[in-house]
């Protein structure tokens, strides 16, 4: 397997190494593929127990277009 990093990825894993929690390119990588992991499958679970929520929860009788217009208002208020 050949993988390329961008000089900014190759500078944190140089850091990484430097840093003594790592001993290797290997092991930081393999922390980030672990992490990646943990994260993505964190995500989804989130996600699908959203949609969930949402196809359980009650009905609205706002439309699609209603519901973007009050979402738009209210970030317009928060700025």
């Amino acid at each position: 397997m050949n993988v390329s990093f961008t000089k900014k990825q190759a500078d944190y894993i140089s850091e990484q190494i430097e840093s003594g929690d790592f001993q290797n390119a290997s092991e930081v990588v393999r922390d980030a593929i672990r992490l990646h992991e943990y994260y993505r499958h964190k995500v989804i679970e989130d996600l699908k127990a959203e949609i969930e929520k949402g196809w359980n929860g009650l009905s609205s009788n706002r439309s699609l277009k209603d519901i973007l217009r009050s979402k738009k208002e209210e970030i317009k208020s928060n700025d």
